[in-house]
């Protein structure tokens, strides 16, 4: 079973997953996403706690009291890229934290599956947009280049020889 918490000193508030034991640390792992970041205690087995950003977001991101919700549900240090050093338990956050606590059987392969679905599709989109722009672009350029070409003034239909031009003008003159 994992756990899944809010964290809402920030707007919006951001969700935090932890692990019950090593087979749900490696589902998490396996079906996270890329703007996941990994919590867990350095050289102890522990729980691992997963923050789940936003598309886009980084752990550069991720504001200080977040941090420190996650630690504290780690009870420790983080070992991905930074390490927050904690003076000690702060049983406040953690009560906090453990009101929103919800014990749940989430299917984590399905919820990446669709996200990774929802990015191919808006990709298809982005590429469907762009040819139709370049599309839009090439017709617009082959008409100012038909504007511009002579090649519609000396069409055999245009044609006249000089016995047609002059039988016309001498019926126009009288």
């Amino acid at each position: 079973m994992v756990f899944n918490f809010t964290s809402r000193v920030v707007e919006p508030p951001v969700r935090l997953f932890m692990g019950e034991d090593k087979h749900e640390n490696e589902e998490l792992i396996k079906w996270g996403w890329p703007e996941d970041v990994w919590f867990h205690v350095d050289k102890v087995s522990s729980a691992h706690v997963y923050i789940r950003l936003s598309l886009g977001q980084t752990i550069h991101d991720i504001s200080q009291a977040v941090l420190e919700d996650a630690a504290q549900l780690c009870k420790a240090n983080s070992i991905q890229v930074y390490k927050i050093r904690l003076e000690k338990r702060v049983n406040e956050i953690v009560n906090r934290l453990n009101k929103t606590k919800q014990e749940a059987h989430p299917d984590f392969r399905a919820e990446r599956e669709e996200r990774d679905r929802q990015e191919r599709n808006e990709a298809k989109r982005e590429l469907k947009e762009k040819q139709q722009k370049e599309k839009e672009e090439l017709e617009r350029r082959k008409k100012e280049e038909e504007q511009r070409s002579y090649n519609n003034l000396f069409c055999s239909e245009n044609m006249k020889t000089n016995r047609q031009a002059a039988d016309e003008d001498s019926d126009d003159f009288m």
